[in-house]
């Protein structure tokens, strides 16, 4: 269960302004903060940030906001409140306490005092997003004139309420941004095969029997698959992982060996929903997209994964993928008219990439090292809905 920490900056606060702009809208170039950490947090950042601008936000060392600092691991969530609004959204991605680098980042406006912004957090995945603060609260039971002070987290008891019901504050707070609906999660006693009145077929989530289709050749072209989604993945900067199982193929075939190593590293989906889908790429925090290849076998089994992945993150923002030829587009509509996928919305998660665009994207990428992004995929697949 992940923490939720609240910085309250009141619009008056001319010196909060100003250092937002300056490391938190701007960023930082890592070399003006590697020069003031040790080795081993500069590692740490370097896992996360590599040798992208990092966001980075500080509070004064007060007995109360040491207490709350002391808490923050990677992954928790950080929301930037001014006024009225979330300005900000993120999550903690490193911590430090660092009154050398607190001065190097935020000079001291007021020149009548010492005190410096030395607890000092690094934050992944910011987005701006000018939300009110009202939708939060509602969120989370809080009443909508609630009034922040300061430096403050979630208490236990709302976390655990929260997180009963729903899956990803971060997704769910775009998805209020975005004017999207926003899905709960499916309760303990509905899962004897039933939500709302729709059955729910039990997902299973073992890596896919692949013997029974070595003799036909279709494995070759689930694994050439594979391959150019890895080398896409790695040109749009993201961290690549397939199934363990599938990882020996890769190696023998391709002499790959750059998988991601920690898959549940800093994700908060149970990670058995996702770690068996064929292609996923990823960042320290975040899932940037999934794939399921479907060569051989029937588009069904591709969408259950995606149906369970589902049920336990109904709010997932990341584009799913079906990668098929394109002679089993129609079978894909078909199974999406599905009462379980119906229920699940999955028509409006799940888009069509088809073998062809795959291989679009990959020849014109062939002599990039870098520089492509999840929305030239997105954009070269089908996005089917359903309507009604």
């Amino acid at each position: 269960m992940r923490n939720i920490f609240l910085l309250y900056i009141p619009p008056s606060n001319h010196e909060a302004v100003v250092h937002y702009e300056d490391t938190i809208r701007r960023k930082v170039l890592p070399d003006r903060i590697y020069r003031h950490v040790d080795q081993n947090t500069r590692r740490q950042l370097e896992a996360v940030f590599g040798n992208r601008p990092i966001a980075v936000w500080g509070s004064r060392d007060s007995t109360a906001n040491r207490a709350k600092f002391e808490r923050m691991v990677p992954g928790d969530e950080i929301l930037i409140v001014e006024g009225n609004n979330i300005k900000l959204l993120g999550k903690i991605a490193v911590t430090t306490v660092n009154k050398e680098l607190s001065r190097e980042l935020w000079k001291n406006l007021r020149g009548d005092t010492d005190e410096t912004w030395k607890l000092i957090y690094f934050i992944a995945n910011p987005v701006e997003i000018d939300l009110p603060f009202s939708k939060f609260c509602r969120l989370f039971g809080y009443a909508e004139n609630y009034q922040l002070r300061g430096f403050t987290s979630v208490g236990p008891d709302k976390l655990e309420e929260f997180y009963s019901h729903y899956d990803d504050l971060y997704s769910i707070l775009i998805l209020l941004k975005q004017g999207q609906s926003v899905y709960e999660k499916l309760q303990p006693g509905a899962q004897e095969g039933f939500v709302s009145g729709v059955e729910v077929q039990d997902v299973p989530v073992e890596p896919e029997d692949v013997a029974a289709v070595l003799s036909n050749g279709d494995l070759s072209d689930h694994v050439r698959m594979q391959w150019k989604l890895i080398g896409l993945g790695m040109k749009c900067g993201s961290k690549v992982w397939i199934p363990a199982s599938d990882q020996k193929k890769i190696r023998e075939q391709y002499q790959f060996e750059d998988f991601e190593i920690d898959f549940a590293a800093g994700l908060d989906t149970q990670t058995r929903y996702v770690e068996n889908i064929d292609v996923v790429w990823k960042e320290e925090f975040r899932i940037d997209a999934a794939f399921e290849i479907e060569n051989s076998t029937a588009i069904y089994s591709g969408l259950l994964r995606f149906a369970d992945l589902s049920l336990v993150a109904p709010n997932t923002l990341y584009p799913l993928f079906i990668v098929a030829p394109q002679d089993k587009r129609n079978r894909l509509i078909e199974q999406l008219k599905r009462p379980t996928f119906r229920h699940l919305h999955l028509d409006s998660k799940v888009r069509y990439l088809s073998y062809e665009a795959v291989n679009q994207i990959d020849d014109f990428a062939r002599d990039m090292n870098s520089g492509l992004n999840v929305d030239l995929i997105t954009g070269k697949a089908e996005e089917i809905r359903l309507g009604g």
